[in-house]
């Protein structure tokens, strides 16, 4: 009798998630047909071709009802070592090529833009940690100068008053080199990050002028030689001629100084007349809690920020942390801006105890802090009470407590359920629980109710990547509810972001770093270096991924989510998921991209 219960008793369970056992819709082919109104096109140009800057950015602007227009994947694709080069026969994209892009988009009557400076200006993030000079090569030979094209272009966009433009910016990281790119290997980046964290004088007011801050790359609070300091924490380096410490980080300063000056003479641009439509929105590539060399850096831009004058002061430009996340902050505000959106209340919890601390050591604000200025970025005002929920798992402050943490988070996100109120989910732990909070959330809540959730990769992007889709969904929500096609992107927006932190993150990754590197003796970072069979590893991809996002996907299928919240919930239930396309866009283990197939909803 007693198993009989239990048998019910599941079986009852089963059907309450399930919404009284709708029958799962078949997924319909991908791509779907675009859907976004007539003239709401964006023009990106993205900041490399990962899937956070290219697909999941697709996702987002679409589920706000626009269409985004971007050059072919050759003109802003960056290749590793060993890699196929592009078109114009480097490992980075086509500087030249991009601005002409950008002046046929305008040309065409676009006006809307969101642009990467890091590309235009030096072909991608990872070539503008490496890239000297201001000469740019020009296919067939020659020279033009990065500063006057990125001028010219920008005058031109200016020339039309209703152009709205979204510049994105970036502080170059500690390290300016990225493994498996111009040979460069992990203790290069491990030993030029140490150098990066070294203290420095700090300069302050008046005293921060680009000079005074080259200056003090290499000059510590004492006077001391950071240099000193770095080779006393890593002791000897292992590496070839090329990669001596001395000559390394002689061209650690020279594309440090590059990418400083390029930032100072946008913001000199922007500040002059015939600009007020544009914005600079900056973000903080992997940091330190420390006086470190970006330390600088960041209060000379902070200082170069435009606000609105009048007693609103309210900001044009921004500083953020975070660079992978910039695209999503730019489309998410654009949404903002046009809809007339005034701002609204958010109710945010921690679990977990350490929210007064940075999530991890790249990051050089507390956590409280990061999310403080990612609210007021989305002119979201923290609440006791509010219909948005914002719940955030933290590294946990007493290790004994994790269960009780994951609990605590569960039952509000369950509370949430009942009660009909949009949430936003973010993982800040960094990996302390393990996959035991994948596991939790898969069994005890609704992954498809949420309005965004956010975990995946760098801790610093965590809270910009969720409050971008987790706004931009809220308004779309209180703005009475969008389209189908709307309803659409956003579900792969957030399948895609649960899938991949629960499954390949938790799971998956794993097993082929153990694979690579104790069965092949390869290199995770670059399959073609030494070569790998790429198709052995697609298909160890492809039969963990099945496995492992079986019962994520059974619980997406079984979830209602919210499809207007303007006065009264409304709801719709998901249809059926199914992944393919499986690709390592870098070929690398870091990252993957899929296709996201969906069922009609219902």
């Amino acid at each position: 009798m007693k198993r009989v219960k239990r048998l019910f008793a599941a079986a009852l369970a089963l059907v309450l998630l399930a919404g009284c056992g709708a029958q799962r819709t078949e997924p319909l082919p991908y791509p779907e047909p675009a859907a976004s109104e007539p003239g709401k096109t964006i023009a990106y140009v993205p900041l490399d071709d990962r899937p956070d800057n290219v697909e999941r950015v697709v996702y987002l602007a679409e589920s706000l009802g626009y269409a985004l227009a971007m050059p072919d994947r050759d003109l802003y694709r960056t290749a590793l070592d060993g890699q196929p080069l592009n078109s114009n026969g480097t490992q980075h994209g086509d500087m030249g090529r991009l601005c002409q892009w950008v002046l046929e988009q305008e040309e065409a009557g676009c006006d809307r833009y969101i642009l990467s400076l890091d590309q235009l200006h030096s072909g991608g993030l990872v070539a503008s940690r490496s890239m000297t000079g201001d000469g740019l090569e020009i296919p067939g030979g020659g020279t033009a100068s990065a500063s006057r094209l990125l001028e010219e272009l920008l005058a031109k966009l200016a020339e039309d008053e209703n152009n709205v433009v979204w510049l994105l910016d970036s502080v170059m990281r500690l390290a300016n080199v990225t493994v498996g790119y111009e040979g460069a290997r992990l203790e290069h980046y491990n030993w030029l990050r140490a150098f990066g964290a070294q203290p420095r004088e700090t300069l302050v007011e008046e005293d921060l002028t680009v000079e005074n801050v080259l200056e003090t790359y290499w000059r510590g609070p004492n006077g001391e030689n950071p240099y000193d300091g770095a080779a006393r924490q890593m002791g000897a380096v292992s590496a070839d001629d090329y990669y001596q410490p001395s000559r390394f980080i002689g061209q650690f300063m020279e594309s440090r100084e590059r990418k400083l000056r390029l930032s100072d003479e946008v913001q000199r641009i922007l500040a002059g007349p015939g600009y007020e439509n544009f914005r600079l929105l900056i973000g903080i590539d992997d940091s330190s809690l420390e006086d470190c060399i970006q330390k600088n850096e960041i209060a000379f831009l902070h200082r170069g920020l435009r606000a609105e004058k009048g007693e609103d002061g309210r900001q044009i430009d921004w500083l953020l942390s975070g660079v992978d996340d910039l695209a999503f902050k730019a489309v998410a505000r654009l949404y903002l801006d046009e809809t007339g959106w005034t701002g609204g209340r958010a109710c945010v919890q921690y679990f977990g105890g350490t929210e007064d601390r940075p999530a991890c050591e790249y990051d050089f604000q507390p956590l409280t802090e990061i999310m403080a200025e990612h609210l007021a970025f989305f002119d979201l005002r923290e609440a006791d009470l509010a219909d948005l929920q914002i719940l955030v798992l933290t590294q946990p402050e007493d290790e004994t407590e994790k269960a009780d943490y994951r609990q605590q988070l569960i039952g509000a996100l369950r509370d949430c359920e009942k009660a009909r109120r949009p949430a936003v989910l973010i993982d800040a732990s960094n990996g302390t629980y393990g996959t035991t909070v994948y596991e939790a959330l898969t069994k005890q809540a609704e992954l498809g109710r949420l309005l965004a959730y956010s975990g995946m990769l760098d801790m610093a992007i965590v809270t910009g990547t969720a409050l971008s889709h987790g706004a931009a969904r809220y308004a779309v929500l209180k703005n009475g509810g969008g389209t189908d096609a709307m309803d659409r992107a956003w579900a792969r927006t957030l399948a895609d972001s649960v899938l991949k932190d629960f499954c390949y993150k938790g799971v998956v990754r794993n097993d082929l770093l153990a694979y690579i590197r104790n069965e092949l003796g390869g290199d995770p970072n670059n399959f073609r270096s030494p070569d790998l069979d790429r198709e052995d590893l697609l298909r160890r991809l492809e039969a963990g991924m099945e496995q492992e996002t079986a019962p994520v996907i059974r619980n997406l299928e079984r979830s209602s989510f919210l499809s207007s919240y303007d006065g009264e919930a409304k709801e719709r239930r998901w249809g059926g998921v199914a992944l393919g396309n499986y690709r390592f866009p870098w070929d690398r283990a870091f990252e993957i991209g899929m296709d996201i197939r969906l069922g009609e909803f219902r």
